[in-house]
C-alpha cells in the first residue's frame, strides 16, 4: 500500500498551504474513494500528526461496517480512529442530505475539540466544485451562490475546516486508491437520481465538452470575485449606511446594482432582521430603485435618493 513520492510531496505543499506543518489535524473518511485517498496522502505527509473521524449517520444498514473497514485500515497505518455515531432524535426524511452534512460537522467539530485538533480537513475535490457550481447555476444563484467551496473556513471558533484536495481531480484520487490496493466503499446514494448532485455527477459524466477541472477554475475566480466586492462592501457600509433615529438610510446614489444589493442584506442584518431569499431582495431592490415602498422580512423599505429601512408596522388583524 504504497503512495507515489510525488503525489505525497503536492499533497504536502497543498496541505501546509492551509495550515501550519506542525499542527495536529483531523481528516474525516467515509471510506469512499475521495476520503480514502486523502487518509493515505496525510498518513504519509503528516506521520504522527494526524488523526481520522468516521460518522456513522445510521441511515444505511451498512454503515457500521464501512466505519469498521476504515477503523481497521487506520490502525494498519498508525492513524488513531474514532467512529462518530450520529445521535438523531428522529432520523430525518426529508432534505435528507443536507441534514447529514449538519450532523456530521457538527459532530467532527466536538470530535476535534476533544481530540485538541487545529483542523479537520475533509476530500473535497475539484470534481466537486464543478458539479456545485452546476447545481447553483440550475437554481439561479448570484456571485455569493456561485463561488467554489473555500479551501479553509471556521467550522467553529477553535478549529478550522480545511479541504487540501480542491485542486485534484477525482479520477487521480480513484488511481491513488486502487495503486494502493484498496476497496472503497460504495454508496449507492451518490447514484440517486433524487438528488440533484447525483444527476449533475451523472450529466457530466456521459459529456465530453464540459471539462470539471475548468469548471473548477471558473468557480474558484467566482469565489475571489465575491471575496473582493466584500472587501469594497467595507467601506461603503461606513460611509452610505446612516442612523436616521430607529431607522438606517441607504444612499444608493451611482453604486453598481450587486454593491447596492449587499448593502441593503447588510442593512437587514443591523437591523436584526432576517435575510430576505435572493428573488424577493431582487424584487425590493428593484421597487426601491422606481422610489416605491415594500415591506420585506418584517421590514418597511422606502424609496428615493435615499433609502429608508425601519421596522414594518404591525399589521391590522
Amino acid at each position: 500500500m504504497t503512495v507515489a513520492a510525488e503525489a505525497i510531496d503536492r499533497f504536502a505543499a497543498d496541505l501546509d498551504a492551509l495550515i501550519a506543518p506542525d499542527c495536529r489535524i483531523g481528516i474525516a473518511v467515509s471510506g469512499g474513494p475521495d476520503s480514502l485517498a486523502l487518509l493515505l496522502l496525510a498518513a504519509e505527509a503528516r506521520p504522527g500528526l494526524v488523526e481520522a473521524a468516521t460518522v456513522d449517520h445510521g441511515l444505511r444498514p451498512e454503515s457500521a461496517a464501512e466505519a469498521a473497514m476504515v477503523a481497521g485500515l487506520c490502525e494498519r497505518r498508525n492513524v488513531p480512529h474514532r467512529t462518530l455515531v450520529a445521535d438523531w432524535a428522529e432520523p430525518p426524511a426529508a432534505n435528507i442530505q443536507a441534514e447529514a452534512r449538519a450532523m456530521r460537522y457538527r459532530l467532527l467539530n466536538d470530535w476535534a475539540i476533544e481530540r485538541g485538533l487545529a483542523a479537520v480537513a475533509t476530500a473535497h475535490h475539484a470534481d466537486d466544485q464543478a458539479e456545485t457550481l452546476l447545481m447553483r447555476l440550475a437554481r439561479g444563484a448570484g456571485v455569493g451562490g456561485l463561488g467554489g467551496t473555500r479551501a479553509r473556513r471556521a467550522l467553529s471558533e477553535e478549529v478550522l475546516l480545511i479541504r487540501p484536495l480542491l485542486g485534484w481531480r477525482k479520477s487521480e484520487l480513484v488511481a491513488l486508491v486502487e495503486s494502493a490496493g484498496l476497496t472503497p466503499v460504495d454508496d449507492p446514494s451518490n447514484r440517486d437520481p433524487r438528488h440533484d448532485r447525483s444527476r449533475i455527477r451523472q450529466w457530466l459524466a456521459r459529456t465530453d465538452w464540459a471539462d470539471p477541472a475548468r469548471l473548477a477554475v471558473s468557480a474558484s475566480a467566482i469565489r475571489d470575485a465575491d471575496e473582493a466586492l466584500d472587501w469594497a462592501l467595507a467601506p461603503l457600509i461606513a460611509s452610505r449606511i446612516k442612523q436616521d433615529g430607529g431607522a438606517l438610510l441607504i444612499e444608493p446614489f451611482d453604486l453598481p446594482r450587486e454593491l447596492k444589493r449587499r448593502l441593503l442584506l447588510a442593512a437587514f442584518a443591523e437591523l436584526g432582521a432576517v435575510p430576505p431569499r435572493g428573488p424577493d431582495l431582487i424584487r425590493a431592490l428593484e421597487a426601491l430603485d422606481r422610489e416605491e415602498t415594500v415591506t420585506l422580512s418584517g421590514l418597511k423599505l422606502e424609496g428615493g435618493t435615499f433609502w429608508r429601512l425601519s421596522l414594518a408596522p404591525p399589521r391590522r388583524s
